[in-house]
């Protein structure tokens, strides 16, 4: 069975991924509506309306009030969900994988049901890729595995391969949202950005990074849990974001350690480490992070 065709699509350039999330927020206004539904555990960003719509208070608190009538429901629970959705709301928000809340991934039953219950109220679908998106998982967009058309997708990071690059891409009828001089930006869209782009997604098709970024995952995984080390109980996550989940809170330690060992990595919460190398990362560069690893934690246990 082949994948649902996407429907025509505007896109919005912007730098990030804060901004990219600004523009989708905008748009949903123009739907007449003024509710968002948004994810406990989410991140968006901490521009004015990218930080409504992100969870976590201590980004917030500081700035309330914030712009908005966002309503905050489990990620991943379609009951709870289809409770707060009604013909009131503009949009619902979520990540295909929460990233800063530790690698979380919805059960695969939730994306497609975030669509039906969107569709059945008029409301839109956006969908947050700014982590996960251009081959993070190993699909362009970590939602496409899933067979789902959103309405709005927010892109960034990977996008300019370090280049400050976002976009904000409206699907079907939600890119008509937007006319002239309803939202703008100075450099979004700049030809240096655009090439760097354009140079990025030719280099993921022309080396097949896609399957390379699936294949290394796994390997992490597999050899990860291969340690069987008591300190470890699983790894979580698709591709190259992958969440190590610790038996102890270990990971502001660990994570310290790694880059005192030349490792860039972090911990999101206190019990995971949060792992994304470079979609271009060797079998031996995985493997070597893994040997080292029961070290790590060593010396996190000894801080």
């Amino acid at each position: 069975m082949s994948p649902p065709r996407a429907p025509p699509a505007r896109v919005f350039f912007a730098n990030s991924g804060t901004e990219a999330n600004e523009a989708a927020f905008k748009a949903t206004r123009m739907t007449g509506r003024k509710k968002i539904v948004a994810m406990i555990g989410s991140f968006h960003g901490r521009s004015m309306g990218s930080l409504a719509i992100t969870y976590n208070e201590h980004y917030r608190k500081p700035f309330e009030p914030l712009p908005g009538e966002i309503i905050w429901t489990p990620y991943g629970d379609v009951a709870a969900l289809e409770k707060v959705v009604d013909d009131t709301v503009a949009a619902v928000v979520t990540e295909p994988i929460q990233g800063e809340n530790g690698v979380i991934e919805p059960p695969d039953d939730f994306l497609p049901a975030v669509r039906r219950i969107t569709a059945e109220h008029g409301a839109l679908m956006w969908i947050d890729e700014v982590q996960t998106g251009m081959g993070r998982c190993g699909e362009w967009f970590a939602h496409q595995r899933l067979d789902v058309v959103p309405d709005l997708i927010s892109v960034a990071k990977g996008l300019g391969n370090g280049f400050p690059m976002g976009a904000c891409i409206a699907l079907g009828p939600a890119a008509d949202l937007f006319g002239p001089g309803e939202h703008g930006t100075t450099f979004g869209g700049n030809p240096v950005a655009c090439a760097a782009g354009l140079a990025v997604i030719s280099y993921i098709k022309s080396h097949d990074l896609l399957d390379h970024v699936k294949q290394m995952g796994l390997r992490l995984a597999d050899k990860v849990m291969s340690l069987d080390d008591p300190r470890i109980a699983t790894v979580r996550g698709r591709g190259l974001l992958r969440g190590i989940v610790l038996t102890k809170p270990l990971g502001a330690e660990a994570a310290a350690a790694a880059l005192e060992a030349g490792w860039i990595i972090n911990s999101p919460r206190p019990s995971v480490l949060r792992i994304a190398p470079p979609l271009i990362v060797t079998a031996e560069q995985i493997d070597e992070f893994v040997d080292v690893l029961p070290s790590l934690l060593d010396a996190a246990e000894n801080r």
